[in-house]
């Protein structure tokens, strides 16, 4: 039975905390996934829809990237993928009628569950200038509003283009041709707020800003490391790759500030005896303090270095530069500075020194707890190192495995999504559609943020995401966005950033991955890559939320018209009739893409994008080698009586999406602020478990941003650390506390102190 969306705001005054758990998925999943579908879709349409997630006919799962292998279970979806296409098939509906009833302001005021909850956008919609309320509007409207705004800017650069991971591959290649043949190459992504530090370490130390693995090397290795990740909440069906490789001999290694539950033992509901046992994941769980991560790694390099035998000279002499330099820096590596930077036992890395050792094919994984610091990106080319000293670049079962967090994040990239371009991208751009893009670069999202907020840029496009949720500093991003002229969304469901707007505003209602999308030359699909460069087809089988819904190529495709007009030579109507169209555009400028069609139609579960690195131990980089590097090693230091924060998200979440108020593995119930802090820390600081604090971040601007009425919940943590969900706590991180290098906002490591508060 589907159940309507919640009329109020659940109270979250007082969350019920329990011991957390010890196994992920099991039985309590499957449960969990029904329940939620139920509520969403029903039962008949629960079944039509999880049957054709990540299937070769079916849709791609709107959640992570984790890739799937060429024999595809039944049912190849996690529980938070389900509740991701649960919450997109849904029955639930926001009309014009909800908004008349719903101003603005309301809105503003309600949490991001409610918003999420309310269903799928069946209208487009216009807040006018001046107005309290959204109003329906023609799409005819719609593009001829965006189009006099656009061409009322004294600049292309005062145009933000912003796109988020859900995007597929054809509307991402129409976007960015969109927006460089209008002149700019602000095109920001929600990369620069994830792996851009990830990309920014690997495009010069390998030549390829992406992991060099597949699932069949993660099947294959000897040793994985898993640093700075919650695979058993953000990428759940990652856990069944690390069972089939514990179960082919492999030992893992979990680097973490928190204990995580997936990493220790999950319960694999694919399976009788997985239900019912599980397997134990973690051999050997280093938890580390926030940030530590650099120091670790080089001091691992520096006792491989003094183990006769341990280098692969051979590999470092033929594919490698900068050895003696790095060697140098290695050797100076300090046990007594690693050992307070990690908070680790010397014994801990000396059993680590030993996994590394005896392995012959070693992966590392990272997400988000290595690449939002300060210096995110030298401590991953610090992980990079180790793998080079051993030649696990190129090998079989070895590599660098960076884990995105969102569909099709990468592949976004790949279409040209991104500020900085290559020039041989935008050379055979202009060459394919007779224009000439810009060569200047473009402004990321912090970068966007400070650019609307000092009124460099007026007009915000949003390609789906939530901009305003998932970015820094919510107050100053919140006054940035609300002085824009035009902002635009282009969504299937609402969230906070359409109540935020700027003086006009639209919110353009999209298909989304489950929905049919049939156009004038028939029945369409889109692509998308994942996280090991694997592209494929999505077909979506459900009828659309409404009739008034367009796909994404086909507003990009109509805006583009409206804006550019009979200037444009480009074929939009052919676009939007043929997305096929957009591929063989897409396979004469995009490498790797060629025959992009026909690859398609020979193997329905796609193929794999060239890797140098990985397929020929080639490196294409400045030096054309693989480059060790040799940086400081840094850490964060806090001060006495503070503690490092970590944002994160809970178990009932993806990304900024809601789908509920529990951590189920964290013992959370019935609420989000909650700040999880070691037992001993909070009795240094007075708080006992069940007390309510205000967190007070503390930057070198002086400037206080404080989160107030926080349930302080003693936790097994690192000493000296905290974590709390975002984006609750989005208001602590600085606009301008970025990693260096990449610019990516330094979530993971807030300095905040805890000030007692009465309970709310």
């Amino acid at each position: 039975m589907v159940s309507k969306p919640p009329a109020g705001d659940p109270v979250q005054d007082a969350p019920q905390v329990t011991p957390p758990q010890h196994a992920a998925a099991g039985l309590p999943a499957v449960g969990h996934t029904l329940r939620i579908a139920r509520e969403q879709m029903g039962s008949l349409r629960t079944a039509r829809t999880l049957l054709k997630v990540n299937q070769k006919d079916g849709f791609d799962c709107p959640g992570c990237a984790w890739p799937e292998e060429d024999k595809r279970h039944v049912a190849e979806f996690c529980e938070n993928g389900a509740k991701a296409v649960a919450e997109e098939a849904t029955l639930r509906r926001v009309t014009p009628e909800f908004f008349a009833a719903h101003p603005v302001a309301d809105l503003a005021e309600r949490s991001g569950y409610w918003l999420g909850q309310q269903g799928r956008i069946t209208q487009p919609m216009l807040l006018p200038e001046g107005g309290e309320r959204y109003e329906p509007v023609t799409w005819e409207r719609a593009f001829g509003i965006i189009a006099e705004e656009l061409r009322a800017l004294d600049s292309p650069d005062e145009a933000l283009f912003y796109t988020s991971g859900r995007t597929s591959n054809e509307a991402a290649f129409l976007l960015q041709l969109f927006a460089r043949e209008f002149g700019t190459n602000n095109l920001p992504d929600c990369s620069n707020m994830c792996h851009e530090s990830s990309g920014s370490a690997l495009t010069e130390t390998i030549g390829v800003g992406k992991g060099s693995v597949s699932l069949e090397d993660l099947h294959r290795a000897d040793l994985i490391v898993v640093a700075g990740q919650n695979p058993g909440t953000n990428h759940p069906r990652m856990l069944s790759a690390l069972e089939k490789a514990k179960a082919a001999g492999a030992r893992i290694i979990s680097v973490n500030p928190l204990p995580e539950v997936g990493l220790e033992r999950f319960k694999n509901p694919q399976t009788p005896l997985g239900m019912v046992r599980g397997a134990a994941l973690t051999d050997l769980f280093l938890q580390i303090r926030i940030g530590g991560d650099q120091a670790l790694f080089r001091l691992l390099n520096k006792l491989v270095l003094e183990t006769p035998g341990a280098v692969d000279e051979e590999f470092v002499r033929d594919h490698t530069h900068g050895y003696e330099e790095f060697a140098t820096a290695a050797k100076e590596a300090d046990w007594d500075e690693t050992l307070a930077a990690t908070g680790l036992e010397r014994a801990e890395i000396e059993r680590a020194l030993e996994m590394v050792l005896a392995s012959e094919r070693t992966i590392v994984c990272w997400a988000m707890g290595l690449t939002q610091h300060k210096h995110s990106v030298p401590t991953i080319r610090e992980v990079v190192n180790l793998l080079l000293l051993r030649g696990n670049i190129g090998r079989p079962g070895a590599g660098v495995c960076p884990v995105r967090g969102h569909s099709n994040v990468q592949g976004d990239r790949t279409m040209g999504i991104f500020e900085r371009p290559a020039p041989a991208f935008l050379d055979a751009l202009d060459k394919e559609f007779g224009i000439v893009s810009p060569r200047h670069h473009g402004f990321d999202v912090v970068r966007s943020i400070q650019a609307l907020r000092d009124g460099e840029a007026k007009v915000f496009f949003a390609m789906g995401g939530n901009f305003v949720g998932a970015t820094p500093d919510t107050e100053v991003t919140e006054a940035a966005m609300r002085r824009a002229r035009l902002t635009v969304h282009v969504s299937t469901k609402l969230n906070r950033s359409h109540a935020v707007t700027g003086t006009r505003a639209l919110i353009l209602p999209t298909l989304g991955r489950t929905d049919k999308d049939v156009q004038k030359a028939g029945r369409q699909f889109v692509t998308v890559e994942d996280s090991m460069g694997l592209v494929h087809a999505s077909r979506g089988n459900l009828p659309p939320a409404s009739p008034h819904l367009l796909s994404e190529p086909t507003i990009v495709a109509r805006t583009a018209r409206a804006v550019l007009g009979d200037a444009s030579a480009t074929p939009w109507e052919e676009f939007e009739a043929d997305y096929a169209r957009i591929r063989d555009r897409i396979a004469r400028v995009v490498p790797g893409f060629e025959d992009f069609n026909a690859r398609l139609a020979a193997d329905p579960g796609g193929f794999a994008l060239p890797h140098a690195p990985r397929d020929e131990r080639r490196f294409p980089t400045k030096t054309g080698k693989a480059n060790f590097t040799a940086a400081p090693v840094e850490y964060p230091r806090v001060p006495e009586g503070r503690l490092l924060l970590q944002t994160l998200r809970s178990h009932d979440q993806y990304n900024t999406t809601i789908y509920g108020l529990d951590d189920r593995y964290r013992g959370i119930k019935g609420g989000r602020r909650v700040v999880l802090v070691h037992p001993e820390d909070a009795a240094a600081l007075g708080l006992a478990d069940g007390a309510y604090a205000d967190l007070v971040s503390e930057w070198t601007d002086g400037v206080e941003r404080r989160a107030p009425g926080f349930r302080v919940v003693h936790y097994p943590t690192a000493r000296g650390c905290a974590a709390a969900y975002y984006p609750e706590t989005n208001v602590l991180v600085p606009l301008e506390s970025t990693a260096d290098v990449s610019n990516t906002p330094a979530s993971k490591s807030v300095i905040v102190r805890l000030e007692q508060s009465p309970s709310t």
